[in-house]
């Protein structure tokens, strides 16, 4: 049992219910319930009765309400103790960003960590995945997102946002191959991917064109830019534009799309892109404890 999920129990008892708790807790009510579920697995038994007026607890939750209590009470003692701000103000909280994220995942995190911490201003720079984790490492950022989960054991790592790829293609392309689901991604064959660079986010890179390869998509085409910084939007848009290339993009991605440009989802979802908030394992500011907070929807 982890203290998150203790954490989210509690809310919920105190909240009165799923969706009052997720607005505390700054997270999406599906993965509260995720959350809230998994703990319910390994005690081997229901927390929650939900019902129109909200949510209280069954007797195995009402058994763990007071020790979940006690044990979310003493670690916020012990982290407050730990990350006790000295005299010396720690500075501006640097964040690293790929130029792609849905628009209001930081906004969010932000909020909660100024109103937490209002003397911290929060510095946002812009980075391709390998360059910010080579950041962390030089202590220029305080958290990077970054689409390549690093293995260092010197660096954490939090799951932030999961999305599902669609495509983006000119309008006579998409009369030629989509259907009323979306597209197929074997019927993007014979077309480029107008993709980033490789030194950008090797591991992502290398899945997707993976997938694409596996269904028989196999002109990549060249890199965008090869000297790794991130792809502008009006890059691929532009590749797209030509009808010979196909650029990939979240759903909301650059709408409205130019004319002559359509999106359409890929059917069955075979590409889905993570962001991972990654901080230093041995970070103790407090102000990156909240963000992470923020930003993890893994289960």
């Amino acid at each position: 049992m982890e203290i998150r999920e203790m954490r989210a129990f509690v809310t919920v008892i105190d909240e009165g219910g799923l969706s009052a708790a997720a607005r505390k807790l700054h997270m999406s009510q599906s993965a509260l319930s995720q959350t809230v579920r998994a703990l319910e697995r390994q005690l081997g038994g229901q927390l929650l009765i939900r019902d129109h007026a909200g949510a209280r607890p069954t007797e195995l939750g009402l058994a763990l309400l007071d020790d979940a209590r006690l044990m979310v009470s003493q670690h916020d003692r012990l982290i407050a103790s730990i990350t006790a701000p000295s005299a010396a103000p720690a500075g501006p909280l640097r964040v690293g960003v790929p130029l792609e994220l849905p628009a209001a995942l930081l906004p969010a995190a932000i909020t909660r960590v100024t109103a937490a911490h209002p003397d911290v201003q929060v510095h946002l720079q812009h980075g391709s995945s390998t360059a910010q984790l080579a950041a962390i490492r030089a202590g220029e950022l305080e958290v990077a997102l970054v689409r390549d989960r690093p293995s260092d054991p010197a660096l954490d790592s939090v799951l932030a946002v999961e999305e599902a790829m669609g495509v983006i293609l000119t309008t006579a392309r998409s009369d030629e191959i989509s259907e009323p689901s979306g597209v197929p991604l074997h019927r993007l064959a014979g077309m480029a991917w107008a993709k980033f660079a490789r030194s950008d986010s090797p591991a992502w890179h290398d899945q997707v064109l993976a997938t694409l390869r596996a269904h028989g998509v196999s002109g990549a085409g060249p890199a965008s830019q090869e000297d790794g910084r991130p792809v502008p939007p009006e890059v691929k848009l532009a590749a797209a534009g030509t009808g010979r290339a196909f650029a990939f993009a979240a759903p909301g991605w650059a709408r409205p799309l130019p004319g002559g440009l359509v999106w359409h989802p890929l059917i069955g979802n075979p590409i889905v892109r993570r962001t991972w908030a990654t901080w230093a394992a041995d970070s103790r500011r407090r102000e990156v404890a909240t963000l992470i907070a923020a930003l993890d929807v893994s289960p």
